[in-house]
């Protein structure tokens, strides 16, 4: 347990931002497969190359995961962990899955030091309990793995928190950055937007830091 644990660490954010335009069971709003990818190709393409320039090839946890894992090199053994049960049981680069809604469980069934790397794509927004999350990712991280986010400006925006939807893409990154910066302890914290300005698709924007 790290020195940072306690709900006073969430006096930082406005009293309603967590909460969501849908607050219904995000089981029941999961329940019903999406075989699409929810960012275009390019924005895609650019995560993998991230996953590669990073050396994210060990024993990988992919969280908030669903059918397909965005890794150009498949990792030695990814662990797929999402909504939808048949999502996730088409995930080709997944060597197995597992169903869980972190809103409500957000307790990792992980053992200390189980990975190497974790990532995170296209869904921190959804989180209402991020700071638990990212404590769970620090433990089940070994000493100097890496956490990954990535994400884009499309979303369900609905099941967005509110804190999400009320500002811009570089809000997301100073927000992102925040539960970093609450939990851990971190270091090495990178902040970087992956698609060049201009780029007419789909952009990435990405933070990653190394557990301690």
């Amino acid at each position: 347990m790290n020195s940072y644990n306690g709900n006073n660490r969430y006096s930082a954010f406005p009293v309603d931002f967590f909460n969501r335009a849908d607050d219904g069971l995000d089981a029941t709003f999961y329940s019903s497969p999406r075989f699409v990818t929810h960012i275009d190709e390019a924005a895609i393409r650019c995560i993998g190359e991230l996953y590669e320039e990073l050396e994210i090839r060990g024993t990988v946890l992919d969280l908030m995961s669903s059918w397909v894992s965005h890794f150009l090199t498949t990792p030695k053994e990814l662990v797929a962990l999402g909504m939808n049960q048949q999502e996730l049981q088409q995930n080709q680069a997944a060597a197995s899955w597992m169903q869980q809604d972190l809103n409500v469980n957000t307790l990792l069934p992980f053992a200390d030091s189980s990975f190497e790397a974790v990532v995170c794509c296209v869904s921190v927004d959804y989180l209402t309990k991020p700071l638990e999350v990212f404590d769970e990712v620090h433990r089940v991280l070994r000493p100097g793995g890496k956490f990954v986010n990535t994400f884009s400006n499309r979303c369900f925006p609905t099941k967005a928190i509110n804190g999400w939807s009320r500002t811009d893409d570089e809000g997301h990154a100073r927000i992102v950055a925040q539960y970093y910066n609450l939990t851990g302890p971190w270091e090495n914290l990178q902040v970087q937007r992956r698609t060049e300005f201009g780029h007419q698709g789909d952009p990435v924007y990405a933070l990653w830091a190394d557990a301690t």
